[in-house]
């Protein structure tokens, strides 16, 4: 074989479909836009345009808003975070906090801080320096010996 014999697979490739070149090809003449009017000319947009109705998307009333001050947080549960102690991804005895899970693979990228849930339990004596955590979490890191620190107290306090 050369490369001057490579060519794709039979079907693969599928020609364009050539409007305007004349009567006899199928789809010369007006190039299968139908016959004069707005959408048979070039330049046309008028994707939600209901003839002067008012269109669908200004009868509907506006629903919520987006708080541009709110924060994104990746939510770990205690049972992921055991998961990764016991496959030695995460050490327990080191201060777990939001690199470490990355590092780890618990998280597959940082937004803007991490709230633990309490879902799962934990084995392992941790501590955890988090934006949030939810009060039962709480309650079973201290049951197993643990300590949770929380960052987001913190700046707002300053």
């Amino acid at each position: 074989m050369k490369l001057n014999e490579l060519r794709d697979n039979e079907g693969a490739t599928k020609s364009r479909k050539r409007v305007g070149r004349g009567i006899g090809s199928g789809t010369g003449k007006t190039g299968g836009r139908g016959v004069k009017g707005q959408k048979s000319r070039s330049g046309v947009s008028i994707n939600g345009f209901e003839g002067g109705q008012m269109p669908l998307y200004r009868r509907l009333p506006k629903r919520g808003f987006k708080n541009i001050f709110g924060n994104d947080f990746n939510e770990v549960s205690l049972g992921r975070i055991q998961a990764a102690i016991d496959a030695k991804k995460l050490d327990g005895k080191a201060v777990i906090d939001v690199a470490a899970l990355v590092s780890a693979g618990v998280l597959r990228r940082a937004k803007d801080g991490v709230r633990v849930l309490s879902d799962g339990d934990l084995k392992t004596k941790v501590t955890l320096e988090v934006a949030g955590a939810s009060k039962a979490a709480v309650e079973k890191i201290e049951k197993a010996g643990g300590t949770v620190k929380l960052l987001e107290a913190a700046a707002k306090a300053e």
